[in-house]
């Protein structure tokens, strides 16, 4: 008895050391495979480093680069909250994921993500609405962000193998109501009054820009659908102009354009470029609509039985219809093409049950509008109603021109006109803006000349002498005499020009009779508003989140 007590105890202890052998054999593969690009166990693998995991299209990415775990390595970079540790807690021991707890702010946290990396795609950062309660951390968190991840892949033994992906933003170019709502990349940055976040954007994508790493690129991302979209009700919502436009992009597609981009039919040609990310045509809907969508997926009707025209602002959000769309389609064939309804229908299969109980509500409809959707509009601070009843002089001039503007807006449906464009590129009422080169020609043989001529065009100069090529900084001097450098690269395709006029002072009208590029997305000349820091001098930051 002693004796077979003795044997199975043996064999238990043998099967142990077995596994804890095994385990530690699998999990040094994966390291090699990740870390070790010079000798050792050869990679079949890629490694794609991905900050944002935790948010909406970063965790949509994540799943699809899982998926794919047979052709990719992930390391993850997340704040170590509770949240995130119990998000990712079922893929830590999982060989092809690499778990680094950490901060974005913290060079080390990022250089642990970056090592051994052939892709750092980078969707992480402070985003709206947070960014709305919180602007000095925005502006600090993510630019630091940007340049440490410039700095991990420079430290890199190979940096010039390193693909990098920056996630940039619609709100670059600010508001872009009709007739001048198709955008595409290369278009003047117009950031709306208040919005840090959009700064903080333009900054970090500079910075990727103008690094001189051999690979990058910036994607300018678009309103996201998602399901937990049905449930957010923040004052946010009212910023919103009624009549303005935005081409959405669903959560999925955004999720496989983050795998695609990876891989291997990706060409040179497409990086060290903008694009702007969208679902296409299907997906060009006005505000009007997006509300009538969402309202109707869950049986609650019209939106002119919910809301008052007048809650929402005219103007200084962001949006607009892609002109040039398609172009990161045609390299990444991430759109899954799904018509919008069926997409808002599938997305209230993905959401709590009792949401699909909400038609219930609909015949109750007027005691909704005045008790939850109109109280929405008076919060403190953010709401539309609440600027108006509070006389917020510096918001009203933002949002509707003045507070003369506002009091003629129509308080009923019957006397608001609902203005909806066509949604093809090849209508006859498509403006597309001038960018101040021959665009025919091939960017890179662009001359001095062509140079001196965009420069003009902005109300500036170009104080070259001589082009190294497109992506090395050149001398030039803006309309106000502030002489910086940048590449061409940044200035034509990105559309960015001085940065030490970005944004203050919020000045548009002054910029628009200066510099003609400018005009172009800005025809409220005479009102004279301007928006210095003063703006903020009532403003309390939030401490803790």
């Amino acid at each position: 008895m002693a004796r077979s007590f003795l044997i199975i105890t043996f064999f238990n202890c043998v099967h142990e050391l077995l596994l804890l052998l095994t385990k530690y054999v699998r999990q040094r593969y994966n390291y090699l495979c990740m870390n070790n690009k010079d000798g050792g166990i050869p990679m079949q693998k890629k490694t794609v480093a991905l900050t944002g995991s935790s948010g909406t299209m970063g965790w949509a990415g994540f799943k699809e680069l899982y998926a794919k775990k047979d052709k990719f390595n992930i390391v993850v970079l997340n704040r170590g909250s509770k949240k995130n540790r119990e998000k990712f807690a079922a893929y830590e021991n999982d060989p092809a994921v690499k778990l680094v707890w950490g901060d974005l702010t913290n060079y080390e946290d990022v250089l642990e993500m970056v090592n051994g990396a052939d892709y750092v795609l980078h969707v992480g950062g402070m985003v709206s609405p947070a960014a709305d309660y919180y602007p000095v951390k925005t502006q600090k968190t993510n630019v630091a962000a940007a340049q440490n991840i410039v700095k991990a892949v420079k430290a890199q033994p190979n940096p010039d193998a390193v693909k990098v992906v920056y996630i940039g933003t619609v709100a670059e170019t600010g508001d872009r109501n009709a007739p001048i709502h198709w955008g595409r990349t290369g278009d003047p940055l117009k950031v709306s009054v208040y919005d840090h976040y959009a700064i903080s954007k333009i900054k970090a994508e500079a910075v990727f820009a103008e690094s001189g790493l051999k690979y990058w690129v910036s994607l300018r991302q678009s309103g996201i659908l998602y399901p937990a979209i049905l449930k957010n009700l923040e004052p946010i919502m009212y910023h919103v102009p009624i009549n303005g436009m935005l081409e959405w992009a669903t959560v999925e597609d955004s999720g496989r354009l983050l795998a695609n981009v990876c891989g291997d039919d990706i060409p040179e040609e497409f990086w060290r470029n903008f694009y702007n990310i969208g679902s296409g045509e299907e997906y060009r809907i006005t505000n009007f609509e997006f509300e009538e969508l969402l309202l109707g997926t869950l049986g609650l009707g019209s939106p002119k039985k919910l809301f008052d025209p007048h809650w929402f602002t005219t103007r200084n959000f962001h949006g607009q219809w892609y002109y040039d769309g398609d172009k990161l389609e045609e390299y990444c064939h991430f759109r899954a093409n799904i018509p919008v309804k069926q997409y808002f229908k599938s997305m209230m299969n993905k959401v709590e049950g009792y949401y699909k109980l909400a038609f219930l509500a609909k015949p109750f409809a007027p005691i909704l509008k005045n008790l939850w959707m109109k109280k929405i509009a008076e919060t403190p601070e953010y709401g539309t109603l609440w600027w108006a009843a509070n006389k917020v002089d510096v918001r009203m001039k933002a949002y509707y021109g003045s507070m003369e503007e506002y009091e003629k807006l129509p308080r009923s449906w019957d006397n608001f006109e609902v203005v909806i464009p066509s949604k093809k590129t090849t209508a006859d009422d498509v403006v597309v803006l001038d960018h101040g080169y021959d665009e025919t020609k091939p960017f890179d043989s662009l001359t001095l000349e062509d140079l001196q001529k965009a420069a003009e065009f902005r109300g500036g100069k170009c104080l070259a002498t001589e082009i190294v090529d497109m992506y090395t900084p050149v001398k030039w001097v803006s309309a106000r005499g502030n002489e910086f450098e940048m590449s061409p690269n940044l200035v034509l395709k990105g559309g960015h020009w001085c940065p030490q006029e970005l944004p203050w002072p919020w000045n548009y009208d002054e910029e628009a009779r200066i510099n003609p590029f400018f005009a172009q997305v800005w025809d409220r000349q005479g009102e004279n508003n301007v928006y210095g820091p003063e703006i903020f001098d009532n403003f309390k930051e939030k401490v803790t989140e």
